[in-house]
């Protein structure tokens, strides 16, 4: 079984109010890039994945006419992809939502938001002190988490949860201390998210169940300064002790001269790229006796990608960040 995680940059923008599909010259949600070329560049990726499942981030909108449901399933006749039907959660105000992909005659999905006593559902708010100053903070998700209770074949039950947590990032700044400030204030936030995640995994793997945590986490263990200010990366918190993902791991060991990456950004200022690794799947410990096998489709560090280059034109053209994927032993 192939389950896959991929942030698409602005697919909301591929589609219109009625969500048809719009593969024409005019531009994407993409610097740079027309609509025809970007849809055609996701519909190679995916085709070359081949996956059971891909947990598509930034998916397309819902609002009052629009359905990311049917703008996906849309999309995914015209790609000729078997994974032919969508699900989706609580929908956002963002313009992107968080959705899942799938073939329908390999797995049976049902999309299942939790509540426990300790942790809320992820469209209601999470009270914690996240200054330290005895004072309860409300938190609340712009895009809430989708839980989802999956079947294969075979009859195993797994528990996936798709998240896109908060970035640091000081949008709206006006000068250095804005900078810090909001960035202060968003790594507290992001952090908050996370600790409400975690403890909905707690929660699966108390009870003896299969967790899959796969989406954009915007965060890494000594991703940036602020980190320090704190004692632990939002990934880190999710992942506990309850979770396992060897990209995850390796940034917590002694520095290689290479780290891996998940996405890719242009620095204006610098006028260089610079690399990120955001993107994850962690699997509950049961999970690695099913061979898990991890892979960065990244086209300038697997070499694969870069070697076959229609998927590498591909890869650059559908998005800013590049998928995931995870093989495990299931069917």
């Amino acid at each position: 079984m192939r389950l896959v995680t991929y942030n698409i940059e602005w697919f909301a923008h591929l589609f219109d109010d009625a969500d048809n599909l719009m593969l024409d010259g005019e531009s994407s949600g993409r610097y740079g890039v027309d609509r025809y070329t970007q849809g055609r560049g996701i519909a190679h990726v995916l085709q070359r994945l081949d996956a059971d499942a891909v947990m598509v981030v930034e998916a397309p909108n819902t609002g009052r006419n629009q359905s990311c449901r049917r703008a996906l399933e849309r999309f995914a006749a015209e790609a000729g992809l078997r994974t032919d039907t969508a699900v989706s959660g609580f929908a956002t105000d963002t313009h992107q939502e968080i959705a899942l992909l799938y073939d329908p005659t390999v797995l049976t999905v049902k999309v299942d938001p939790q509540v426990s006593k300790d942790t809320p559902r992820f469209d209601d708010s999470f009270h914690i002190d996240l200054d330290v100053d005895d004072r309860m903070d409300r938190v609340r998700f712009s895009k809430p988490p989708l839980e989802l209770r999956v079947n294969t074949k075979e009859g195993m039950t797994l528990r996936l949860i798709g998240a896109h947590l908060k970035s640091k990032a000081p949008h709206g700044a006006e000068n250095a201390k804005d900078v810090v400030r909001l960035s202060i204030a968003n790594r507290r936030k992001q952090l908050a998210q996370a600790i409400w995640l975690h403890r909905r995994v707690a929660d699966h793997t108390e009870a003896g169940e299969h967790v899959i945590v796969m989406g954009d986490l915007n965060d890494g263990p000594g991703l940036d300064e602020y980190e320090r200010l704190f004692g632990k990366s939002s990934v880190e918190i999710v992942m506990g002790t309850e979770l396992s993902d060897p990209h995850a791991q390796g940034l917590l060991k002694p520095r290689e001269i290479v780290q891996p990456s998940t996405s890719r950004f242009y620095n204006a200022a610098t006028k260089r790229y610079f690399g990120a690794l955001l993107d994850y799947i962690m699997i509950s410990h049961g999970l690695e006796a099913y061979a898990p096998r991890w892979r960065i489709w990244h086209p300038f560090e697997d070499a694969e990608c870069y070697g076959d280059i229609p998927l590498r034109e591909a890869l650059l053209a559908a998005s800013d960040h590049f998928p995931v994927s995870l093989d495990l032993g299931l069917t």
